[in-house]
């Protein structure tokens, strides 16, 4: 049986509280003989910055390269709100994906059926959704220099954030997302700002480029940025796979994932390149919500998108698309027998607690293995 190495950082937050439910399904699929684990722990964002005096350590990032994957929880918070920007919690996540190579991020937006009704938007635009945005991850305003605020002669302040894009970022975020089209619906939806930013001119020219290149079989379609927020909110089902850049990726998948009734409901994926010869990337698997420090140590986090990010791990990193996929069905019967964290229980019903609803998937999962 092979052993996966993993590298567990539950962050800040409700990290802690999610990660510790999908440690009791690592530890159940070892016992069981299904899959063998090693799983380190350590600090990132706040937490190691109480530790060290840094958002994450050299050793950490040393750490995360040599794992077969990296479970991430979540990063910030209030206690660390007046830190230096360079070592707010966030930079631990940000140099995780930089060093790491991590460029593709993975974002799924589906909507499980019994939660059609949790979504602001009416069941049947929600119902089956299912839509997969690809962000590109290690480039454009977020990593751009200069990126600075600077005093004028005039005594004002100028705040500086640069958009860079080069022809081989593109090019590659592009072929992640026609690869992942055909074995979807085979529709891609490019999403940039061509009418008033040249990154997004570049963008255009080489997405459209690729696919009559290489995948003239994928169906493509080019849309402004704003106009696919817009469109989500609209009809969103007309979308299946989305390709942007790390600022829109950043908001449309926020969008997106509001669709579905909870950011407590998705996981995601940040992939680095293929190893030519081993075929390994470097991955980090993180859910889509945040630190919630609001509801910290209480016990009501929903732990669905953590335990969504393990099944992701499974399928990309770990060559288990099995037991992802059981994985993902077990979170499915749950939903469907009414089991409900506070976030997407129905008004006036009993919510369980983040050890309740991790129990239920456990449960669940248990069942499908018999």
């Amino acid at each position: 049986m092979t052993t996966h190495n993993l590298l567990l950082l539950p962050g800040d937050g409700i990290g802690p509280e999610v990660a510790r439910e999908v440690e009791k399904i690592l530890d159940f699929l070892r016992r069981e003989g299904v899959a063998g684990f090693e799983v380190e722990r350590d600090l990132v964002g706040g937490a190691a910055i109480d530790a060290s005096g840094r958002p994450v350590t050299d050793e950490t990032v040393a750490r995360a390269a040599a794992a077969d994957a990296v479970l991430f929880g979540s990063v910030g918070g209030p206690k660390w709100d007046r830190v230096r920007y360079e070592l707010r919690p966030e930079a631990g996540l940000l140099r995780l994906r930089k060093d790491l190579g991590l460029f593709a991020n993975l974002r799924p937006a589906i909507c499980f059926p019994a939660l059609a009704d949790s979504s602001s938007l009416k069941r049947d635009l929600v119902e089956g959704l299912d839509i997969l945005i690809v962000r590109e991850l290690t480039g454009g305003v977020y990593f751009g220099e200069p990126k600075e605020i600077v005093t004028l002669e005039s005594g004002d302040k100028r705040a500086v954030d640069t958009q860079i894009y080069t022809t081989g970022e593109i090019d590659r975020i592009a072929r992640v997302a026609f690869d992942l089209a055909r074995k979807r619906r085979n529709k891609v939806s490019s999403a940039e700002k061509r009418n008033v930013m040249k990154s997004g001119v570049l963008w255009h020219e080489v997405v459209s480029r690729v696919h009559a290149a290489d995948f003239a079989d994928v169906e493509l379609e080019h849309v402004l940025a704003d106009n696919c927020a817009m469109q989500l909110v609209r009809r969103p089902k007309q979308y299946d796979v989305i390709v942007t850049d790390n600022l829109f990726g950043d908001i449309l998948s926020d969008v997106a994932a509001m669709l579905t009734g909870s950011l407590g409901m998705l996981p995601s994926a940040s992939l680095g390149a293929e190893d030519p010869t081993t075929g390994r990337r470097a991955a980090l698997y993180e859910p889509v919500h945040g630190s919630a420090p609001d509801i910290a140590g209480q016990g009501l986090a929903n732990p669905c998108a953590m335990i969504g990010s393990l099944a992701m791990a499974m399928r990309y990193s770990l060559g288990l698309g099995e037991i992802a996929d059981k994985l993902e069905a077990a979170v499915a019967t749950v939903l469907a027998d009414g089991v409900r964290t506070a976030d997407i229980a129905r008004r006036g019903a009993n919510a369980v607690g983040t050890t309740e609803m991790g129990d239920a998937v456990l449960a669940a999962l248990r069942a499908s293995l018999r």
